[in-house]
């Protein structure tokens, strides 16, 4: 662990030019302390580290000294493709890996490309979550993550809706969709407390934070041939999709409704204002809106208010009324 310190020391110091005991640290996860003694250490070993005291002080390497020791190790290779996405490289706990992957990569790059790739950094940031809404917590996630990349068999503890499921499964990939980690796997065994009614030895989508138990296997498994997870997503997504969106709501969209409905029903809205009709003399635009079952679909459209009026289906329209006018009759 303390060479692997020590080589990051040496690299933000080649990467960044002069920096402060506090700002290796901080950098670092270490005490100031520890930066002393490494810094001593590197110094004993040949490394010509100069410390320059005053306000504008800091340590930094002898002019024209570069190392090569940049080599990647596999998994901080593997962590390079959750560049842009820090947080979930911590929650997978690649945090640090992907860190010292970083540093290698900036000491290896020409001067000009590594201050580009060091200017991209300070100007773009991803942060998967959405507004609003904390992050699921996944403290099972980092175990499923190694289950994944090794091909073990997971023994786990689910909580599904309607009740909690014992499962043997073979974990084949993560993904992370708004902020949500989901397990894609193939369930091979099922100890149910409830009938679920569904096939095993079948691939399903499990929400990471709902699982309450996980244990490793020292069994291993192989994957099932052909199986490509982007493209089960884009499947699984679809169906979805075709599932929960099972009626089509015909409204009236004010102007401001027109800007709501994109905020408020995502890509479904968005398709749908590209096909609304001409608009009335007042700017009311008439839109089809796929929608879930009348109980979901009236409570999603309450949401837009008065700005948007609902005229078909009629029971769709009958079930907005008499919520409508039991909410107003609550508040009167």
């Amino acid at each position: 662990m303390r060479a692997d310190r020590l080589l990051s020391l040496l690299l933000l110091l080649q990467n960044r030019g002069r920096m402060t005991a506090p700002e290796l640290a901080e950098e670092l996860e270490v005490s100031v302390r520890t930066v002393y003694r490494d810094v001593e250490a590197l110094g004993t070993s040949g490394v010509p580290v100069l410390a320059d005291r005053g306000p504008a002080g800091g340590y930094r390497l002898a002019d024209g000294y570069r190392t090569r020791l940049t080599g990647l190790t596999d998994a901080q290779a593997g962590s390079l493709f959750l560049a842009g996405a820090p947080g979930p490289a911590r929650e997978l706990g690649l945090g640090a890996e992907l860190a010292a992957a970083q540093l290698k990569l900036q000491a290896a790059l020409p001067a000009a490309l590594a201050g580009r790739a060091r200017m991209i950094q300070d100007r773009f940031h991803l942060d998967a979550p959405a507004w609003f809404r904390d992050a699921d917590p996944v403290p099972h996630l980092a175990r499923i993550a190694q289950a994944v990349w090794d091909q073990r068999v997971l023994h786990t503890h689910y909580r599904r809706w309607g009740g909690e499921v014992h499962r043997a499964l073979h974990p084949l990939g993560l993904v992370l969709k708004g902020g949500i980690w989901y397990l894609v796997a193939r369930a091979v065994d099922s100890v149910d407390s409830v009938d679920t009614g569904e096939p095993v030895d079948s691939v399903r989508t499990y929400r990471v934070s709902r699982f309450l138990a996980v244990d490793t296997s020292p069994d291993a498994f192989e994957r099932p041939a052909g199986f490509e997870l982007a493209g089960y997503w884009r499947e699984s997504t679809r169906r979805l999709d075709a599932v929960l969106h099972q009626q089509t709501a015909e409204l009236r969209l004010s102007p401001r409704g027109q800007r709501l409905l994109p905020m408020q029903f995502g890509a479904a809205g968005v398709r749908a204002l590209a096909d609304a009709g001409p608009a009335d003399a007042e700017g009311w635009v008439p839109v089809r809106l796929p929608v879930e079952s009348e109980a979901v679909a009236v409570g999603d459209l309450l949401r837009l208010g008065t700005e948007a009026e609902v005229l078909g289906p009629p029971e769709l329209r009958s079930a907005l009324a008499g919520t409508v006018a039991a909410l107003a009759a609550r508040y009167r």
